[in-house]
């Protein structure tokens, strides 16, 4: 199982200009918040435990930089993916949400002890979290490669070619290994990893020519093909997908109570419009769940 790394950086790439080699910050890409309408839900606002609701606000660990689910802009704000799907939960919880950065290590330990009412970071529902926190699960998040157009590139037989990933990545310390070690197995060349300190490095790498392709979480590849407008393209399925959920004290009612304001706004179509404007929208849900992982 995937699982995010909190190492995992940045995805900045250039839309233009490309043979210049250039490498834009992502505050200066104009990326912004999506402007849409949510009213609050009565029936649904009900669930939040009444001290949650008397305080009349959510609060929620977050571990930014990581386009295009959480990060800052030029002014410091958090923004994103997951920032603008908060941000309407809380409008159909009749909440205010208050985000806090904080490590990534310490966020799901810190909604154990109640510093936080639910956390938000890509968090992976795995087996093992579940024992820890309930999640609520949002999206579906996989591994997924990326290169130029009319590029000859299939992920599952790259023998021979250089992919850029980023280090210290899932991609980077299993996956593209062990395709690499499937080629050497039946005689082929290897792949030849090229790791990068940030994703937008191999975003970029791709876009000059210098690695054939690279290989990203499925969001964040979306991302770098939405913002680069054309230049790049994905190439093969979505690798080792799982969901993406929103850690919450074990046993709380506010799981329900986000559970049911997620579905809303599926059934609403208000997450499609937000998934549609991060360029995420290949990995949207149906149906929310309550603890969702699999074997």
């Amino acid at each position: 199982m995937r699982m995010r790394s909190h190492l995992f950086g940045a995805v900045t790439a250039c839309a233009v200009l490309v043979l210049s080699g250039c490498v834009v910050d992502e505050s200066a890409l104009d990326t912004k918040p999506i402007d849409i309408q949510v009213e609050e839900q009565s029936a649904i606002a009900a669930l939040v435990p009444s001290a949650i609701r008397a305080g009349g606000v959510l609060k929620v660990g977050t571990n930014p930089p990581y386009q295009p689910n959480e990060f800052k802009d030029r002014n410091g704000d958090i923004i994103g993916y997951d920032v603008d799907l908060v941000d309407a939960i809380g409008a159909v919880l009749g909440l205010k949400v208050v985000y806090t950065q904080s490590d990534f290590d310490k966020i799901i330990p810190s909604v154990q002890a109640g510093s936080y009412h639910m956390g938000m970071s890509s968090f992976t529902d795995s087996l093992e979290r579940e024992e820890q926190v309930d999640f609520v699960t949002y999206y579906t998040a996989g591994i997924q490669w990326a290169a130029k157009p009319g590029r000859d590139v299939d992920p599952d037989d790259a023998c021979g070619l250089r992919v850029g990933v980023q280090v210290s990545t899932t991609e980077d310390t299993d996956e593209v290994p062990a395709k690499s070690e499937a080629c050497v197995a039946r005689g082929a060349e290897p792949i030849v990893k090229v790791a990068f300190d940030t994703q937008d490095q191999a975003v970029n790498a791709a876009l000059l020519g210098q690695v054939d392709a690279f290989s990203a979480d499925s969001p964040v590849t979306a991302y770098a093909i939405k913002k680069t407008d054309g230049q790049l393209e994905q190439v093969g399925p979505t690798y080792d997908s799982a969901p993406y959920g929103f850690p919450i004290k074990k046993g709380s009612e506010l799981a329900a109570a986000v559970q049911q304001a997620v579905q809303y706004l599926i059934d609403d179509g208000q997450y499609r419009k937000i998934s549609e404007h991060w360029g995420v929208q290949a990995g949207m849900i149906e149906t929310a769940q309550i603890n969702g992982a699999e074997e």
